[in-house]
This record gives C-alpha cells, sequence and structure tokens, in this order.
C-alpha cells in the first residue's frame, strides 16, 4: 500500500478550535475531484462537493476533510446516501450555526443528480 493510500485509509475527521467564535463567518469549500462507486453496476460516479458552514466553537482541518471525501473512492453508495452522510458527519462534529452540503454529480448515462442538505436555520446575516 502507497503512503497516500495509507493516509486515506486512516482518515478522521480532525477539528480545530475556531479563532472567532464571537463572529458569524461564512467557510466556503469546494472539492471537485469526488469519486464514489454506483451500488448497482460498479462504475464510478465523479461529483464536486460544496460545503457551506458557519462555524461555532469549532472549524475543520482541510487536508483531513479531503482524506475523509476521498475515503470514499472505492465505496459503493448511492448519491443520495453519500451525501447525507458527509452532512451527518459534519453536523454532528462541528456543531455548526449553520451548514450546507451540495453534491453535484456529473452526469452519466445522461442522468444528472444535485444532492442539496441545509441545516434548518437560515445563514445568518454576515
Amino acid at each position: 500500500m502507497r503512503y497516500g493510500e495509507e493516509e486515506i485509509d486512516k482518515a478522521t475527521l480532525e477539528l480545530w478550535d475556531n479563532p472567532t467564535p464571537e463572529r458569524d463567518y461564512e467557510i466556503n469549500i469546494t472539492f471537485s475531484e469526488f469519486t464514489c462507486l454506483c451500488p448497482r453496476s460498479g462504475y464510478p460516479d465523479f461529483a464536486t462537493f460544496k460545503i457551506t458552514y458557519v462555524p461555532d466553537k469549532k472549524i475543520i482541518e482541510l487536508k483531513s476533510l479531503k482524506l475523509y471525501l476521498n475515503s470514499f473512492r472505492q465505496c459503493y453508495v448511492s448519491h443520495e446516501e453519500v451525501a447525507n452522510r458527509v452532512y451527518s458527519e459534519l453536523s454532528e462534529r462541528l456543531a455548526p450555526r449553520y451548514l450546507e452540503v451540495i453534491a453535484d454529480f456529473n452526469p452519466r448515462g445522461n442522468v444528472k443528480t444535485i444532492i442539496r442538505i441545509t441545516s434548518r436555520q437560515s445563514l445568518p446575516s454576515l
């Protein structure tokens, strides 16, 4: 196993203390090289994940997020399931003031899928 595969295999989301928890500010992250496998055919699915959140006490360390998202590349998982898993993990671990996850999958078989999950709270006025 190569070192990158080892890092992905042991990937966990690392959290840091929010340097300014008294302030509402928005963090936007785009991960344009997401891959997973179709649970029916085994064909690869490609997507761009867009994550927007307003942190409370914690923020996500970006390399750990990259490795975490890369850990799905050999998983047989539907678009809906993987988007909801990423949302749930971030919501539970970060407990942000606001969170939105958009999984924008590339067309395959002339079908395009976009999954959007948003916390019930609206985005604070920034």
